[in-house]
């Protein structure tokens, strides 16, 4: 696998179109990171480490609002194949505001908002609607 936080995001894009309650990812730091942000901001009910069977996963809860899901639009902005780094000042809003940017910075992964506050740049690894 090439991309493992792209397979997560497109995981949770699938199990939301069919009306999932969870879905498991393998795990790894990078996606826990990624999802703790998604639960600070909602788009989540949570998640937790399971460890039954050879290999470590992590199992999402997924949110919903009125059987629509939570999540409208969730995007890979950082690929492998094109990293796109920002300062803090470049860092884009998405939807003016409304949405998220997930960015890897020095000091962790964090929103965007948060990362302004921090006043870091970083990779935006994604968007979220």
């Amino acid at each position: 696998m090439n991309d493992p936080l792209g397979d997560m995001l497109t995981r949770i894009r699938n199990a939301q179109m069919r009306g999932k309650s969870t879905v498991r990812t393998p795990a790894s730091k990078l996606r826990a990171w990624v999802l703790d942000v998604l639960a600070d901001e909602g788009y989540i009910r949570g998640y937790e480490k399971v460890a039954d069977t050879q290999h470590p996963e992590i199992e999402i809860s997924l949110k919903y609002f009125d059987g629509t899901p939570v999540i409208r639009e969730l995007k890979r902005v950082s690929k492998p194949g094109r990293r796109v780094y920002m300062s803090v000042n470049d860092i884009p809003s998405v939807r003016q505001g409304l949405g998220v940017s997930i960015v890897s910075t020095s000091k962790g992964v964090m929103s965007d908002a948060a990362a302004r506050s921090n006043n870091v740049g970083g990779e935006v690894l994604c968007t979220v609607f």
